[in-house]
């Protein structure tokens, strides 16, 4: 399939000098990608210099004051988006970029809104890592499952892709790594069509990096429970839910030469 150049990579990083520049090489090597948009989230190393340096029309770099975390980071990079599919890429190489063509393909064949790019499904290669995460993210996804009566696998992947207004006008709350619980909880009050696709996954150790711990844990088990429950009462919530519903229909493709709306047919106001 002929793959234009109409995806936006969205990359929040802190204190990523060890691999951004490596993630950036990656993902503008794509011809899918038309830009990157690197939200450098109060880094103290030389995150930012290397994006600013890194020399490619495609790559935005937005500066955040102070470190407010990931959901914070993808908030601000989602504004700035103009293309027609949105994927959000960690920083730290967890996850292959060149597995990005795969990942957003259910999109672009005109089958999907949303991909979710799935640790736990049939892949094709993982690092062994921590038991207790695997059991925590396992757990996390089954009581999400529970509540939006969805069979998902993995609902704290780092690969998510949209067509963009899904992402765009959604009332985000969370905050830190809220980000993944909460657009799950939101994506299946609509009718987005979701899916999942295996991917690879080349987890970090402590040692090596990796951020999220036990307290991001239980963080994301009142996440589930707030925005699967309480948080629905919201006016907003409820009308982002009744504007994407209706504006479903009219962006999706059945052509395969042309999947995906432009961006001003997908712009749906809000």
């Amino acid at each position: 399939m002929d793959q234009a150049r109409d995806l936006a990579v969205v990359i929040p990083a802190y204190n990523e000098e060890a691999t951004i520049g490596s993630v950036l090489r990656l993902v503008d090597a794509l011809p899918c990608v038309k830009e990157i948009i690197v939200v450098d989230d109060g880094s103290t190393d030389n995150t930012a210099g290397i994006v600013a340096a890194f020399g490619s029309p495609r790559v935005r770099l937005l500066r955040q004051p102070r470190n407010q975390g990931k959901t914070a980071a993808i908030k601000v990079g989602v504004q700035h988006v103009t293309s027609a599919v949105t994927i959000i890429q960690d920083a730290d190489l967890e996850y292959d970029p060149r597995e990005i063509p795969f990942v957003i393909d259910p999109i672009l064949a005109g089958n999907a809104d949303v991909v979710y790019g799935s640790r736990f499904l049939v892949r094709k290669a993982a690092r062994v890592a921590y038991f207790y995460h695997y059991v925590g993210n396992k757990v996390l996804t089954f009581i999400s499952d529970l509540l939006t009566n969805r069979n998902m696998s993995d609902i704290e992947t780092g690969y998510k892709a949209f067509l963009t207004p899904i992402l765009q006008q959604m009332p985000i709350t969370s905050s830190g790594f809220g980000v993944e619980v909460e657009i799950t909880a939101m994506v299946s009050k609509t009718r987005a069509r979701t899916y999942e696709v295996p991917i690879s996954y080349y987890g970090r150790s402590y040692e090596e990096g990796k951020k999220i711990g036990f307290k991001d844990g239980v963080a994301a088990l009142w996440y589930i429970l707030f925005y699967n429950t309480l948080a629905m009462v919201n006016p907003q919530r409820r009308a982002y839910v009744r504007r994407i519903d209706a504006w479903l229909p009219s962006a999706r493709r059945t052509d395969a030469q042309s999947p995906v709306a432009a961006p001003a047919e997908l712009a749906i106001g809000k």
